[in-house]
């Protein structure tokens, strides 16, 4: 056991910190949902119910969304972008370890590489691939779970129109949910690329060595 927290530490805190996080946002929700059908006079609903309502998928998935996207633009961008002075990017003038021909006789190597062809080819863009596909996925389930939403509203507000799935999606209050969430994301990752070029954090591989110059490219 303690070979295994050592070897995958990391992904084992961040899976606890997001599931703690996710937890106290669907308990929170859920008390505020039920605050504002109270103020509606309409009785509370239980937990297991709230879990399937338009307020819980909107909240959880528009934010999903945003953090799927960002990460998916960002591994493509860093292909063939550069930033002089940040970890974040390739070397400007060196060949980079990424970048070599993947070669089936390396030891070790997965099995795609191995096989070649076209398996290979979608492995070598499997990456980009999941976070868009993640993408799709939660932009589909956050205005599901819009629609809804806005039609319970509607109904907690006496009113008799309603929006199908795609009339949401033409709606402004979707594009205001999605885009204040992506350019804040979007405005994190600047925020590495950019404040790597000058300052440090010994020990992580997302910063270069504390004595590297401004100018160092990468890590």
């Amino acid at each position: 056991m303690k070979k295994i927290l050592h070897e995958n530490g990391l992904s084992v805190v961040l899976v606890i910190i997001t599931a703690l996080t996710l937890a106290g946002q669907l308990v929170v929700g859920w008390h505020e949902f039920n605050d504002d059908l109270n103020d509606y006079g309409r009785a509370s609903i239980p937990f297991s119910t709230y879990l399937t309502s338009g307020h819980c998928i909107e909240a959880v998935f528009e934010n999903w969304e945003s953090e799927f996207l960002q990460m998916g633009l960002y591994v493509l961008l860093t292909v063939s972008l550069f930033q002089k002075g940040s970890s974040e990017s390739k070397s400007l003038d060196e060949p980079d370890e990424v970048d070599r021909p993947p070669s089936p006789a390396r030891p070790g190597a997965p099995w795609p590489v191995r096989r070649g062809g076209w398996i290979l080819v979608l492995y070598q863009n499997s990456l980009s691939i999941a976070f868009f596909l993640l993408f799709g996925l939660s932009f589909f389930l956050h205005a599901l779970g819009g629609v809804k939403q806005y039609n319970t509203e509607q109904a907690l507000k006496g009113k008799s129109d309603v929006l199908t799935f795609w009339q949401f999606l033409g709606t402004s209050e979707f594009w205001f949910q999605s885009l204040q969430n992506w350019q804040s994301e979007f405005l994190s990752v600047l925020s590495v690329v950019v404040l790597s070029i000058f300052l440090r954090q010994k020990g992580s591989p997302q910063s270069k060595p504390v004595d590297a110059a401004n100018s160092e490219t990468g890590e």
